[in-house]
C-alpha cells in the first residue's frame, strides 16, 4: 500500500505560511537546500527544475501530489497551471474550475479519493498543503516531513486546520542543518 507522507515547512510556531500565504521566510540555500535535493527532488516546481540543475532527475519518494486550493493558487497567480508536471497533480477545491489537463481538480471527499490513491500501484503520495486539507486527511497521513526553520511568524496558516483530536506520531528521524533549520521524520503510532 502507498504511503501518504505531508511534507511541508513550518516556522517554529507551527506556522506553514503568513497572514497572507506567504512563504519566502523559508529560505531555500545552504546544506538544507542540498539535503533537500538529494532526498526529495520532486517537491522542486518544474519551472525551478532546471535552474537547479534537477531538471532529469527521477522522482525518488513522491510520484503523486496532493493540494489544497489555497496551496495551487499562488502557482496559478503567476500563470503557472501545472506547477509539478513531473507528478500526477491532485487539487481539492470545490470552487476552481479545470484550468489544465495535467492537473486533475478533485471536489469530492478527500478521504475517500486518498484511501483509493494508496491502493492503487505507484510510488508515495506527498501531501503538498495545505492546513484544511490536512486537517481532513490526517487519520489517513502515515508520515510528516517537517523542514522547521528558525523562525517566528505569531500567526498565519497552521500545519493543521482542523477540530480538536489527538493524532500520535512517533519520531523516527531529525536532521539539523547548519542554516538552523532542522528536518524532523514522524510516523504514525
Amino acid at each position: 500500500m502507498r504511503k501518504l507522507t505531508y511534507y511541508v515547512a513550518t516556522s517554529l510556531d507551527g506556522f506553514i505560511a503568513g497572514p497572507d500565504g506567504e512563504f519566502d521566510f523559508f529560505a531555500f540555500e545552504g546544506d538544507l537546500a542540498a539535503a533537500i535535493l538529494a532526498d526529495y527532488p520532486e517537491t522542486m516546481p518544474a519551472p525551478a527544475r532546471e535552474p537547479l540543475g534537477i531538471a532529469e532527475a527521477a522522482n525518488k519518494t513522491f510520484d503523486t501530489v496532493l493540494m489544497g486550493r489555497a496551496t495551487y493558487e499562488p502557482a496559478l497567480a503567476s500563470g503557472i497551471t501545472s506547477p509539478y508536471s513531473h507528478l500526477r497533480q491532485y487539487v481539492f477545491s470545490r470552487t476552481l474550475e479545470q484550468s489544465d489537463p495535467q492537473v486533475q481538480i478533485v471536489a469530492g471527499d478527500p478521504v475517500e479519493f486518498v484511501r483509493e490513491l494508496k491502493r492503487a500501484d505507484g510510488m508515495g503520495i506527498w501531501l503538498c498543503g495545505g492546513a484544511i486539507l490536512a486537517g481532513q486527511l490526517v487519520d489517513e497521513i502515515d508520515e510528516l516531513v517537517i523542514k522547521r526553520y528558525p523562525v517566528v511568524l505569531g500567526s498565519g496558516t497552521p500545519l493543521f486546520r482542523a477540530p480538536f483530536k489527538v493524532t500520535g506520531f512517533a519520531l523516527n528521524d531529525n536532521r539539523t542543518f547548519q542554516t538552523g533549520a532542522t528536518i524532523s521524520t514522524y510516523v504514525k503510532h
